[in-house]
């Protein structure tokens, strides 16, 4: 098979920000080692105007054509050719408002409106932007010139090398030459930026709109400080000499790595003293070390094919708690990883409807709501159970023996198991494809016979199907004597059902202690069962074997397993609880089984939810003070929300009185905004929600804004519901549409009516940006769907008919539904 590949590319582009349009010239300089007739380049609403060939000294014309639907531009040699290729494409595009490709962003100075335009490649979508060979593994080099309005800025991955003035006025910016990058990673930006800077050996800037320089400088900070911990741990130097971090206002994404110019939605890097809260200050830091990770897993080292997307996505995700714990070990980031992460992969990897982390096929695998879950947290979850196995320093040395040995290049799952391998000369390889390869993880079913403990693995699965599957499982199992010492033991679970020797003064048991491991449990003896809750309440479990044990308890009820009561009557070992991982999910849960179980048991699970809410703010409070745990301002925000639909008449008062304060221009702390605004709007009249309009329309804080639209989701009165429906589609910017929807889909007050309202909107819902419609139809369909399951099933069965999109989303949310029937079936 012939082999052509880029070497080069010399992208020269004019962007027109009235007419929302560009002129473009890109030259490739391709290298083939044999003699091809024709070219074939990735396009897509492009409109070309010439092909040229370097033959000899000079380029001559080509014919070419363009084929829509495979996304490509042939262009036809003279004759064939071999070795050294130069072509040269002279074409026209848009500027966009899709958020993807080179696309404008809007936004007001003194109420008028203006724009900057910015480019969003990955995965495939350079090509919106320039013929090229849009694949990671077709790695080239390239230069950026762009000819501006002489007031604009222009920004590439690289620093300008030389800025000319024409003799139109207008501004052309050169840029120094990239890396060996694939198309995915390269940007450019024209627009009024304002720049902040710390100016070291690597320049780290903030790029943000004007007028908000101001809330760059803990980005700046902490930008400063991911890359020293990066470069540090890796081993190897970042490679440019400079790094920008964008502030964008139009972005569906939360932030995109292009190496040395990293762009971000406003609210995960600008900080707002007044405003941002610490659990929006913790996002801050965890995204931009998220990206500033994969300045090497990524950009440095790139995944050969899309299929091993986890290389990047997955160490990303691990590496971005990893960075912000090491700066802020008081944060308790790790608990936030477990809950953000890890449980959230086991939600999702608990459906039928899942993929393995190394997702088959590869020519367009698409970030989506089905498969992020399984890159991002499943992968990063697997890495903490790998590190757990083989050690931290084993674990640092195989990913630098990774990286350099394929810095500048691409590579595939497997050289990553092979330096893990070779750094712990443990059976890494082995244990390594079993989790990445296949789907699902498994439960350990265990149960006590007399001095053995018995352990059977199968797939989980919350709808109960069987499969034929099997794990390499590393175990840590933890053992408590009569005497009340404590043993641990590691194993490799190898087969299917293993025996464990104990010894006969062994009281009780906990499996994957520490739940370094991505599976459940399920104790077959309820003794045993009872004995390690008694353990729970006397704090004899660790924060997060606590927070294990009840939520692979609800995970099993869930399934059918054990019974609502079996869980509610579990919890009665946590009256006491005062860490945060147990008491957060625990609420979550609680939430959860309110807006699925059939109606006559709500109470039960109010009950319970009110007594777990009223212990716990008992003790952290409902003010924030002075230099609490971070960890603290986030549970007391969740449970003052969910307290207030749970009915707790002293904390709708105390809510009440703080959003009265905010409407009369009264400071509030802002670790209570959001909920304030959350119960305001629940209790609140139409004046509460214009309220929440107006003060949406004027701040300057993208943080804000996404607090307001989640509590414009909080309203309770039908015409308020219908109203900020109504305002959603109408007056809220398309990347941020989703946000009221989705909280309007966990609102008990709004669940009847939205899934009437999805169907008669889907026309205008289909024009979100495609990762922000597949948000809607996932929250909305599995629960706000349970008094609709026929017809949903129904609905969809004829929308798959009529198109093939969507489809990933749509199976997953379908089978949510089928769960969460189950769920509210067998507690009618």
């Amino acid at each position: 098979m012939t082999a052509i590949n880029p070497i080069h590319y010399v992208i020269k582009i004019k962007p027109d920000l009235t007419a929302f349009q560009f002129s473009g010239s890109t030259r490739i300089d391709l290298q083939s080692s044999d003699a091809v007739q024709q070219i074939t380049l990735n396009a897509l609403e492009l409109s070309i105007q010439r092909c040229l060939v370097k033959a000899g000294q000079d380029f001559v014309p080509c014919t070419f054509r363009l084929n829509e639907q495979k996304e490509t531009l042939i262009i036809d040699l003279p004759s064939p050719m071999s070795g050294a290729i130069q072509v040269q494409i002279e074409y026209d595009g848009i500027i966009n408002d899709k958020m993807a490709g080179f696309y404008r962003s809007r936004y007001e100075v003194n109420g008028q409106s203006r724009y900057i335009a910015v480019t969003q490649f990955q995965e495939s979508d350079a090509r919106r932007a320039f013929p090229c060979m849009d694949h990671p593994q077709q790695k080239a080099t390239f230069e950026i010139e762009l000819t501006i309005n002489s007031e604009l800025m222009a920004i590439s991955n690289c620093q300008p090398q030389h800025e000319t003035i024409l003799d139109d006025g207008s501004k052309q910016v050169r840029f120094g030459i990239t890396p060996k990058m694939s198309t995915y990673l390269l940007f450019f930006g024209v627009g009024e930026f304002e720049f902040i800077e710390d100016a070291q050996a690597v320049t780290v800037r903030v790029a943000t709109l004007p007028g908000k320089s101001a809330y760059a400088d803990y980005g700046l900070d902490f930008g400063r400080k991911a890359l020293d911990y990066c470069q540090d741990y890796y081993g190897i130097d970042y490679p440019l000499d400079k790094l920008d971090l964008i502030a964008i206002p139009d972005f569906a994404f939360g932030a995109m790595e292009n190496w040395g110019a990293v762009t971000f939605r406003e609210n995960l890097l600008l900080f707002f003293p007044e405003i941002t809260s610490k659990a929006g200050e913790e996002r801050i830091c965890e995204v931009i070390a998220h990206e500033i990770a994969h300045q090497w897993f990524g950009n440095l080292v790139t995944p050969s094919d899309w299929k091993y997307l986890w290389l990047n996505e997955s160490f990303a995700t691990y590496f971005g708690f990893g960075a912000v714990h090491h700066y802020h070990p008081d944060w308790g980031i790790w608990d936030q990883f477990i809950t953000s992460q890890t449980d959230s992969a086991l939600n999702r990897d608990g459906l039928t409807e899942t993929i393995p982390i190394e997702i088959p096929g590869g020519e367009h695998v698409v970030i989506n709501s089905s498969t992020a879950p399984i890159i991002y947290s499943k992968g990063g979850s697997v890495l903490r159970q790998i590190e757990g196995y083989i050690g931290a320093e084993a674990f640092q040395k195989g990913l630098r023996l990774y990286l350099r040995a394929h810095q500048y290049d691409c590579a595939t799952s497997h050289h990553l198991w092979e330096a893990l391998e070779e750094a712990s000369d443990k059976p890494v390889n082995a244990i390594m494809q079993n989790w990445i390869e296949q789907p699902g993880y498994p439960v350990i079913e265990v149960r006590r016979d007399n001095h053995q403990l018995v352990l059977t693995q199968k797939r989980f699965t919350f709808l109960g199907h069987n499969y034929d599957q099997l794990w390499l499982l590393p175990v840590t199992l933890r053992l408590w004597r009569a005497t009340g010492e404590t043993q641990t033991l590691n194993i490799l679970m190898d087969s299917r059902t293993q025996q464990i020797d104990i010894d006969e003064d062994v009281v009780s048991y906990k499996i994957n202690a520490g739940h370094t491991g991505f599976y459940r449990t399920n104790y077959l003896n309820k003794e045993d069962l009872s004995n390690l809750g008694s353990q729970a309440a006397c704090k004899n479990l660790s924060a997060v074997d606590r927070w294990g044990l009840q939520n692979d308890l609800f995970a099993l009820m869930r399934c059918g397993d054990i019974s609502l009561m079996d869980y509610l009557d579990f919890l009665t070992f946590y009256e006491t609880e005062e860490a945060y991982l147990p008491l957060i999910s625990m609420a979550d849960n609680l939430f959860y089984a309110y807006l699925v179980v059939e109606a006559s048991q709500q109470h039960k699970i109010r009950q319970r939810g009110q007594l777990l809410i009223e212990n716990a703010l008992s003790q952290i409070g409902q003010q924030p003070t002075a230099g609490e745990a971070h960890t603290t301002a986030i549970l007391r925000e969740r449970l003052i929300w969910q307290g207030a639909l749970y009915e707790m008449r002293d904390i709708i008062a105390f809510a009440v009185e703080q959003f009265d304060r905010l409407r009369h221009a009264k400071s509030v702390h802002p670790d209570l905004l959001k909920c304030v605004m959350q119960v305001g709007a629940l209790v609140g009249d139409h004046t509460a929600l214009e309220w929440l309009q107006q003060r949406f329309e004027i701040t300057d804080s993208e943080h804000e804004r996404m607090n307001i639209l989640i509590a414009m989701g909080c309203v309770q009165q039908p015409p308020l519901i219908a109203a900020t429906q109504d305002y959603t589609l109408t007056k809220v910017p398309d990347r941020n549409k989703f946000i009221s929807i989705v909280s309007l889909a966990s609102n008990p007050h709004a669940i009847p009516f939205l899934w009437q309202w999805y169907v008669k909107q889907v026309e205008d819902l289909e024009q979100f940006h495609p990762l922000l419609y597949e948000r809607v139809i996932e929250a909305i369909v599995p629960i706000c769907g349970l008094s609709h399951v026929a017809e949903v099933n129904e609905f969809f069965a004829d929308y798959q008919k009529r198109t093939d999109k969507f489809e990933d989303v749509i199976r997953l949310a379908l089978e949510k539904l089928a769960v969460n029937s189950k769920l509210h079936d067998t507690t009618g």
